[in-house]
């Protein structure tokens, strides 16, 4: 059975981030779905850690995955779900891959670029719709443990 609901691949870009967070990295967990089949196309977390790349954030690697698997840098039939707001470099990937749809969970005060510190799909001409979603997951308890226990390492 193919599931459809947003809060499905929430659900799913949650346990993405909670692998992010076993692994010490920032836990923000993303998953692209295709608008018509409901395939998860890609799924990834941030990986900047174990990469040593700072591209390597959950959304971007779900992009380069997707782009490699379908053979197509378009991926305007697709919706991205991440857990935390995209940051500048993320946004303008999406944009540039011309997805259409982002679900996000909490929003990135210090770094958001779709609603928090600037809304680049104003800045630049967009097709890509963003919707906020409520946190039925414990996201940002999740989050503020990662930093709280990064703030007691040092």
């Amino acid at each position: 059975m193919i599931k459809t609901s947003d809060e499905y691949y929430l659900k799913l870009a949650v346990n993405e981030a909670k692998k992010a967070y076993l692994n010490q990295e920032i836990p923000v967990g993303a998953v692209l779905v295709d608008n018509f089949t409901h395939k998860v196309i890609a799924k990834s977390y941030n990986k900047k850690e174990k990469n040593h790349d700072a591209t390597s954030h959950a959304e971007i690697n779900v992009i380069r995955k997707a782009s490699k698997t379908l053979k197509n840098w378009r991926l305007d039939n697709y919706t991205l779900y991440v857990t935390l707001e995209p940051c500048s470099m993320c946004t303008s990937a999406i944009l540039q891959s011309r997805i259409s749809r982002v679900v996000y969970i909490l929003n990135e005060e210090n770094t958001g670029a779709c609603v928090s510190k600037i809304d680049l799909t104003k800045v630049y001409p967009s097709k890509t719709t963003i919707f906020k979603m409520d946190d039925k997951y414990n996201y940002k308890d999740l989050l503020e443990e990662f930093f709280k226990n990064k703030r007691s390492e040092n």
